[in-house]
């Protein structure tokens, strides 16, 4: 026999399943420091995609000082090495894009000759200045009339043919004008993976956007994204089999935040959300609104880990723990006495649940310049064990600051 060594049932040796690639997912509701994990990665890797979301989702990146924010760029793309690419399963807003790349390429050489390092499938969909003006209006009436599901509903519907003001002759001019800069970066997606997946060995990043409990199926619904923020939303928003999918890396955040309505039951509305939320600088990058405030949440983490199957995770912005005496962390749920051992789909039950706690005492110490697990204090040392342990993954990463080299790598 010539060729490949022959295996049973009439394969061969030869199909192997090619590269894998490196997922990097938010384990909250989103703005975890996933694009900080992306950058750290994106520096020796040679292709990073967007599988899903679109320019409603933000990122920030430090880099030599330098503060980029991403909402439909692959935050990896600073790096001058790396391909970009945008699967089909992101929704692309064309002024959007090249607004972006325009902002970042005056802040600093990070994005300097993007539009030729940046691949877009043709698969992708485009969206326009009426779905954003729409989606507004639909959070504006989730906002007024939170908990009243029926009248959400039928107010959606009585909305969707009133006489809505659209330019369509403006529009359609503004959009000819990108046709011809968005062209050259326009190709058949499948292809593309596939041959990056098959051909000579690569380091391919993949990340998300926003994060599971935005996911629109594993979220709390119906205060969602319209996309699979989890790990499914890999393959269906590159077109590539889970075969190829290697390290999942969870990002979590070392304590808890929202944006907008929703249930959240470690939220604390009090001194500790509001000084979490201003130590943190916790504002929204794409909304500019506050973000909600509360302690690590386990039940949660559990059920992203169920949905994800994490390899590790990424713990960030734990330096914002730093002034506190004690620190607490949410470890299971009770309902009406008893503990549940699952995260409630239905809103109104997880608004019901009570939260039960372990308290950590605190390391009252700036962390901000340990660059070693050993150099941070014992009692952060137990923090991060503690979670490590509870949810049966390992950190690989701990962020204590916003640049680059603030992120302590374990292994």
């Amino acid at each position: 026999m010539s060729g490949s060594a022959a295996i049973p049932n009439g394969g061969s040796a030869s199909r192997h399943p090619g590269n894998k690639v490196t997922v990097v997912l938010g384990a909250q509701w989103g703005d975890e420091g996933k694009g900080k994990v992306v950058d750290l990665l994106a520096q020796d890797a040679d292709v990073v995609c967007r599988c899903q979301g679109g320019n409603n989702a933000g990122h920030t990146v430090v880099v030599d000082s330098v503060e980029y924010d991403f909402h439909l760029l692959p935050s990896g793309i600073i790096n001058p090495n790396v391909v970009a690419f945008i699967g089909n399963g992101v929704v692309i807003h064309l002024p959007g894009l090249f607004e972006e790349a325009e902002k970042n390429v005056k802040k600093g050489k990070g994005l300097e000759g993007w539009e030729k390092r940046l691949i877009i499938s043709d698969r992708a969909h485009i969206v326009f200045d009426f779905h954003q003006a729409a989606d507004g209006i639909q959070e504006q009436q989730r906002q007024e009339q939170a908990g009243k599901k029926f009248k959400v509903l039928a107010n959606q519907y009585k909305s969707v043919y009133p006489a809505l003001e659209i330019d369509i002759e403006g529009e359609l001019k503004r959009l000819k004008g990108y046709i011809e800069r968005i062209k050259p970066m326009v190709r058949d997606g499948v292809y593309f993976m596939y041959e990056a997946l098959h051909g000579p060995p690569k380091k391919i990043l993949v990340e998300g956007a926003n994060a599971a409990l935005l996911d629109i199926d594993f979220g709390t619904y119906p205060f969602v994204t319209s996309s699979n923020c989890t790990v499914g939303g890999v393959c269906t928003g590159l077109g590539m089999p889970p075969q190829n999918v290697g390290e999942v890396y969870g990002v979590v955040k070392a304590y808890t935040t929202r944006v907008g309505i929703g249930a959240f039951p470690t939220e604390q509305n009090n001194e500790i959300g509001e000084l979490l939320q201003t130590r943190g600088k916790e504002v929204g990058v794409t909304t500019g609104r506050k973000r909600r405030c509360g302690w690590l949440d386990l039940v949660l983490l559990r059920y992203a880990h169920m949905i994800n199957g994490f390899t590790a995770l990424a713990l960030t912005k734990l330096d914002i723990l730093d002034v506190f005496p004690e620190i607490k962390v949410g470890v299971a749920y009770k309902l009406y006495e008893k503990i549940i051992p699952h995260f409630p789909a239905n809103q109104e039950v997880l608004n019901k649940v009570a939260v039960q706690y372990e308290t950590f005492p605190g390391w009252k110490t700036d962390i901000s310049n340990a660059r070693t697990f050993d150099e941070l204090p014992v009692n952060a040392q137990n923090y991060v064990r503690f979670i490590e342990m509870e949810l049966g993954v390992p950190v690989k990463w701990i962020g204590v600051g916003k640049s680059r080299e603030s992120m302590i790598q374990l292994f």
